[in-house]
């Protein structure tokens, strides 16, 4: 699975980037804990699914601070 292209992800509206961004940070919880008792397969998620956290947070904060500006 690949990560989510930062393009695709500045055309929603910032609740749904929360939304997105608290299902994933739950998956990421959950593939931890099978990383712990040995039942995940491909670890390499890990690493793209936090570099998708890390990029969702990047886009709020920016339509955040874009909002603030032009009000």
């Amino acid at each position: 699975m690949k990560g989510r292209k930062a393009e695709d992800l500045r055309n929603l509206p910032v609740e749904e980037l929360e939304r997105t961004l608290t299902d994933i940070e739950e998956t990421l919880m959950n593939m931890r804990f099978q990383r712990a008792i040995g039942e995940l397969e491909d670890t390499a998620q890990i690493r793209i699914t936090r570099k998708d956290i890390a990029r969702i947070k990047t886009i709020i904060t920016e339509k955040q601070q874009s909002e603030s500006t032009a009000a």
